[in-house]
């Protein structure tokens, strides 16, 4: 155990708290570790939305070339922030137990969702803003970006009704407001609420040390929702959720795609046996395109192409 494993991390404050919990882990199993914190484009480009960056992977980048230099050894991310494909000789290591996967409203007072005056909420994901348009059409959406620190700010110093998170990363760093609502009526991203550590694939001791750490449930979970993902092309420039929970030998799977004015929607919902699970976030989307996500899919690309 005589090597000391670096673990790569974003520096915001969550990314942080996730790193310090996988060398926790790791230490606790016997493991040297070190903390390499870096920053990442998409934490450094804040005036622009994701989507309009136009690139996969902004916040695991930086970490994935340093891992390719050997100037770390595993690196931890959120999940839902992780390209379906990996890099060329970066293979998934270990994914965590999942934390709630539901996403939150953070407002200074909610009585205007029960009326008709609109509102103006604010988020950086395509998927919270067509969901939300879909449920309160006359609601204006405007874009928000930063660490979940520097998006809590603005929504202080803006005159927003409120703004969405994700509860995982609000609990883990203690800044869940008590009153926050709960959107149980929005599917969350593939893999929101999972963390994932990846190593170098040639990379045995880091990989066996990982090892430790994977939780089977929530690995097929975040796999049957990425596998969704990747069949409908999503990437960060579309409106896909997806949620698989296993209970009792049974994946009950949700998935759905919007339009960017979340007007349209085509969703669909599986259960099957946990033997049968393999294939599952394929065959749902495959269905999803019969059902004209070929066609809004196409759409949503054409739609982001005139924004690059």
């Amino acid at each position: 155990m005589s090597k000391i494993i670096r673990i790569g991390t974003r520096d915001s404050e969550l990314a942080l708290w996730q790193a310090t919990t996988v060398q926790q882990k790791l230490e606790a199993l016997g493991y040297d570790t070190t903390l390499v914190p870096t920053k990442s484009m998409g934490d450094q480009v804040l005036d622009k939305p994701l989507y309009e960056l136009g690139v996969t992977g902004i916040f695991t980048k930086t970490l994935d070339v340093a891992l390719l230099k050997g100037d770390i050894d595993i690196a931890v991310h959120s999940m839902k922030d992780v390209p379906t494909q990996l890099p060329k000789g970066i293979v998934q290591a270990a994914v965590l137990e999942r934390a709630i996967t539901h996403d939150i409203l953070v407002h200074k007072g909610s009585s205007f969702l029960e009326s008709d005056q609109p509102a103006t909420i604010a988020t950086g994901s395509l998927r919270r803003k067509a969901q939300w348009l879909n449920k309160y059409p006359n609601h204006k959406v405007v874009d928000l970006r930063g660490n979940v620190n520097t998006r809590l700010l603005k929504l202080i110093e803006n005159d927003w009704q409120g703004a969405i998170f994700a509860q995982a990363g609000l609990e883990r760093i203690k800044l869940l407001p008590k009153d926050a609502v709960q959107l149980d009526w929005m599917i969350p991203a593939p893999a929101q609420g999972a963390m994932l550590v990846v190593a170098k694939q040639e990379d045995d001791f880091a990989k066996e040390a990982l090892g430790n750490l994977n939780h089977p449930e929530t690995e097929l979970a975040t796999t049957i929702e990425r596998e969704f993902l990747r069949t409908l092309e999503g990437g960060c420039t579309a409106p896909i959720g997806a949620l698989a929970l296993i209970k009792d030998k049974m994946v009950y799977f949700e998935g759905v795609v919007f339009s960017l004015d979340g007007k349209q929607k085509i969703d669909i919902k599986k259960e099957v046996k946990l033997s049968d699970a393999i294939g599952l976030g394929k065959t749902c989307a495959a269905e999803v395109l019969q059902k004209g996500g070929d066609k809004l899919m196409q759409e949503i690309r054409n739609e982001n192409s005139t924004v690059h």
